[in-house]
């Protein structure tokens, strides 16, 4: 059996105003999702991007414009979207607080596309034996 000690995990960040900790990703054994949380300054998120999988966006602490296609809707403490894969989708901090958000892929490897030059994106990868 294998815990794993979330404060022991450190933050990375990501872009400007955003930082992550992963939580449960191939690269520490998992095998069917990758969990992780971010904290979001004012006025920046995450851009439109895709995952070949379904995501689940859950607001803890503050106030988010989250979006799927052209849909958007601003979500609060206690609230989740749920972004079907393949959606494009986003969010970004429309409050005047720092954005506390919890995510769950159904995958263990984060992998997004995004329009423009940066293209696909993975991160947390199954740790080299």
């Amino acid at each position: 059996m294998k815990s794993v000690a979330h404060e022991d995990q450190q933050r990375e960040q990501w872009r400007a105003g955003v930082e992550t900790r992963m939580h449960v990703s191939a690269s520490n054994g998992a095998t069917q999702l990758c969990i992780f949380e971010q904290w979001v300054e004012t006025t920046v998120g995450a851009p439109t991007h895709w995952h070949p999988v379904e995501e689940v966006l859950t607001v803890i602490a503050g106030k988010a414009e989250m979006w799927i296609d052209d849909e958007r809707s601003v979500l609060t403490s206690g609230q989740s979207l749920v972004v079907p894969a393949n959606r494009k989708h986003g969010f970004r901090n429309v409050g005047s607080k720092q954005l506390h958000i919890h995510a769950v892929l159904a995958s263990p490897i984060f992998e997004a596309t995004f329009d423009g030059p940066a293209g696909v994106v993975k991160r947390w990868l199954p740790a080299i034996s």
